[in-house]
């Protein structure tokens, strides 16, 4: 009961997004199921889309998707058994397996840290974040690993030259950056938007670092992966197809956008979709072990025993490796 509440508290902080499916396949029962997402940017949209489309219910799924303030959270709530997939970091997810949870990413959907080092207006060269504050979301998300990364780039290392400081959500950074609580913040779209039309500049760009990393995706626990291998499959289906109709229908998904992003600004909105959605986002969602290997060699920064461990214990691609021999995948954008 008390996992409840704290559940429910979190929720209501961050203003949850709370969305169900009404109906399943026609003559089928549906299955009911929670998911969460742990972001509110476009990256997280399959979801969201999945169900605007009417998806999940032809998968047979009534899929309740709820909003977290960061991927801590939403992993927690993962391992507790209150939602059975999560929309999260694949370095999130590795760094919870590391500590002995049974939990695996199944789809990587970025394959890449979509991420912005953004700093204020008087910040204009790196080196001038020497003993500066790099505000982040929390400590073990993609955000942490993206900042560790940045700094590393420029020479500086995090917790002697920098700080590094657990904020919040999106829009929380944003504000600690103009506060001028943090120098210097890292963030995704459409925060990164927000941030630069407010007069701050993106210092770096990570995707031009060219790391393979399984920076977001969908991982769920052992336990439904070993029992219930159906849920899973269906699952991924509907967010595949979902994905293949935000590529191909950017008014639609303009629309979803608008709605779960909260906001009408225009230009925001078709920089999130022709970025994370028409760029990044994969048509194919199939984890690496490159990938994966990526976000174990950063997390061994703080967690020495993710050092030598064997980036394929981390995930499970066969459920989308099906999808992708089967010829579903490829049917669903001819």
């Amino acid at each position: 009961m008390q996992r409840r509440k704290e559940l429910l508290l979190a929720l209501w902080v961050v203003g949850c997004v709370s969305i169900s499916t009404s109906a399943g396949a026609a003559g089928e029962a549906t299955r009911k199921i929670r998911a969460a997402i742990t972001s509110i940017s476009g990256a997280m949209v399959p979801p969201w889309a999945a169900h605007e489309a009417g998806i999940f219910r032809r998968y047979g799924l009534d899929v309740e998707v709820i909003a977290m303030p960061s991927g801590i959270q939403g992993m927690g709530a993962l391992i507790a058994g209150e939602v059975a997939f999560v929309q999260i970091a694949g370095g999130t997810t590795a760094g919870a397996a590391v500590g002995g949870a049974d939990v695996k990413i199944v789809a990587t959907t970025v394959g890449t840290l979509l991420l912005n080092l953004v700093a204020r207006p008087e910040i204009e060269k790196p080196e001038q974040l020497r003993g500066k504050n790099i505000g982040i979301s929390r400590y073990g998300t993609s955000l942490h690993t993206g900042a560790r990364i940045a700094m590393k780039h420029f020479g500086l290392e995090p917790g002697k030259d920098v700080a590094i400081v657990e904020i919040g959500s999106g829009d929380w950074i944003v504000g600690a950056l103009q506060g001028g609580r943090v120098q210097a913040a890292v963030f995704g779209y459409p925060a990164t938007s927000r941030a630069v039309k407010l007069g701050n500049r993106v210092l770096l760009h990570l995707p031009n670092l060219n790391i393979p990393c399984a920076s977001t995706g969908v991982s769920t626990r052992g336990d439904i992966i070993r029992d219930d291998p159906d849920l899973v499959k269906r699952y991924l289906s509907a967010e595949v197809e979902a994905i293949a109709l935000m590529k191909k229908d950017r008014a639609f998904t303009l629309k979803v956008l608008s709605k779960y992003l909260r906001t009408i600004d225009a230009d925001l909105l078709a920089e999130s979709y022709d970025i994370q959605i028409t760029k990044y986002m994969m048509k194919v969602p199939l984890t690496t072990t490159e990938a994966v290997r990526s976000v174990l060699d950063e997390l061994a920064e703080r967690s020495p025993k993710a050092r030598e461990q064997e980036p394929s214990k981390f995930f499970d691609d066969r459920f989308v490796r099906q999808l992708q021999t089967s010829d579903f995948i490829a049917s669903l954008y001819r």
